[in-house]
């Protein structure tokens, strides 16, 4: 019988201190990580190895889990210098988990910190309950599993394994097996599998005639633009009683490279419809106001992925949220002054009488009248460009330090 684990995790992305600070503040249970080296996401901030050291020690302070990613697919040479990277990680950063995509480091691992749990990384491609018995017999503690599965077999899998198994929830999908892709090493020499993709699948393709030099046509026309590859953005919102049901111990958000308007948001919106089913399951319904927000974001046409066998959620994505309908992130709240007074560290230009929204972790955006810019020397301003510290009076009290600020 299938061990039980408790309420299910909320698994964010942290790809850097301020966005881990940022997952933290908006409910994470836990937050995966990346360091300078040995990532499927080079091109995040991640964190250097005292950084590493810091943000766990941060996290676990807070009492949220720190899972370190080592996932490349690593080739002969890197392997002692992977080695001597699992020493140091045992012995200064001492993480919650690895997160693991190849053999060779589990095993590494398993001898090197056997006291740390490994999690398989979807770029496993673990498909079958089969194959999640042996990774367990391999000393493996959790397996995130291939997106490429349905919520009928994710079910089978969660009920049947002995070990916690987790799936992704919301964000980015990759068009190849499981990641597995090699579009981003032909076109710009950068290896997907190497942490180094560039996301080739997401450029603007048109064909040229070999006759026609110059002559160039989209491959399908839309209004959009032409995006052959193009996957949409995973979103489950509105599926959290079925996920939760389904067994599984963790819901892993996608975005490391993402911003600070995404990680609150998402975060936020799935902790309160998962606190939401747990606080009464049989009064559960999903709140409109998560999709509308979630909507609101930069994101690719939302789909369910995989999860209910639907071909039309997987097809090609020709819309990008615009400009017009993103909420922009505009500043950060960093100290409450009283009376209405906040100190904020300036994002986005904003202008003294705009309406902004507070995001808070828990209950709808809040609509507020900038009443008063104060900048330097307490000169009152009318606007304030980024990356200003500032002082705001806001129409209420109460809000805290790292809630952010959107546009309306």
């Amino acid at each position: 019988m299938k061990k039980q684990y408790g309420k299910v995790e909320l698994l964010a992305p942290a790809g850097s201190f301020e966005k881990l600070e940022t997952a933290i503040h908006y409910g994470a249970d836990a937050v995966y990580l990346g360091g300078k080296r040995f990532s499927l996401r080079n091109f995040a901030d991640n964190f250097s190895d005292d950084e590493l050291i810091e943000a766990v020690a941060f996290a676990n302070r807070h009492d949220v889990k720190a899972y370190l990613a080592i996932n490349i697919f690593p080739r002969n040479a890197q392997l002692s210098e992977i080695e001597d990277y699992l020493g140091f990680v045992g012995m200064e950063v001492r993480p919650d988990a690895l997160i693991i995509s190849d053999p060779a480091i589990i095993m590494a691992a398993r001898t090197i910190v056997p006291e740390i749990p490994v999690h398989l990384s979807t770029q496993a491609n673990t498909t079958n309950i089969g194959t999640v018995d042996f990774w367990s017999h391999m000393g493996v503690k959790r397996v995130n599993l291939a997106r490429e599965l349905t919520l009928v077999e994710v079910t089978e899998i969660a009920h049947a394994a002995e070990i916690e198994i987790e799936v992704f929830v919301h964000g980015a999908m990759c068009i190849s097996y499981s990641g597995r892709c090699l579009l981003s090493n032909f076109l710009t020499l950068r290896g997907g599998n190497s942490g180094e993709c560039t996301q080739s699948c997401r450029f603007s393709y048109e064909v040229v005639e070999e006759k026609r030099p110059g002559e160039y046509w989209p491959v399908i026309e839309d209004e959009h633009g032409t995006h052959i590859f193009n996957s949409r953005d995973l979103c489950m919102i509105e599926h959290i009683p079925a996920l939760i049901e389904s067994g599984v111990s963790s819901f892993k958000i996608e975005g490391r490279m993402k911003g600070l308007n995404y990680i609150a948001s998402t975060i936020r919106c799935y902790r309160q419809a998962i606190d939401r089913y747990y606080d009464n399951p049989h009064t559960y319904s999903t709140d409109p106001a998560w999709f509308d927000e979630l909507a609101r974001i930069s994101h690719r046409d939302y789909c369910t992925g995989f999860y209910f066998g639907e071909p039309r959620e997987t097809s090609i994505n020709y819309y990008n949220a615009t400009p017009e309908t993103v909420r922009t992130f505009v500043g950060k709240i960093i100290q409450d002054m009283g009376d209405g007074w906040y100190i904020v560290q300036v994002r986005n230009r904003i202008f003294k009488g705009d309406t902004v929204h507070l995001i808070q972790r828990q209950g709808s955006l809040v609509p507020q009248k900038i009443n008063e810019i104060v900048g330097e020397k307490y000169i009152y301003l009318d606007s304030v460009h980024a990356n200003d510290y500032v002082m705001l009076r806001l129409d209420l009290q109460g809000f805290k330090p790292g809630d952010l600020i959107q546009s309306c």
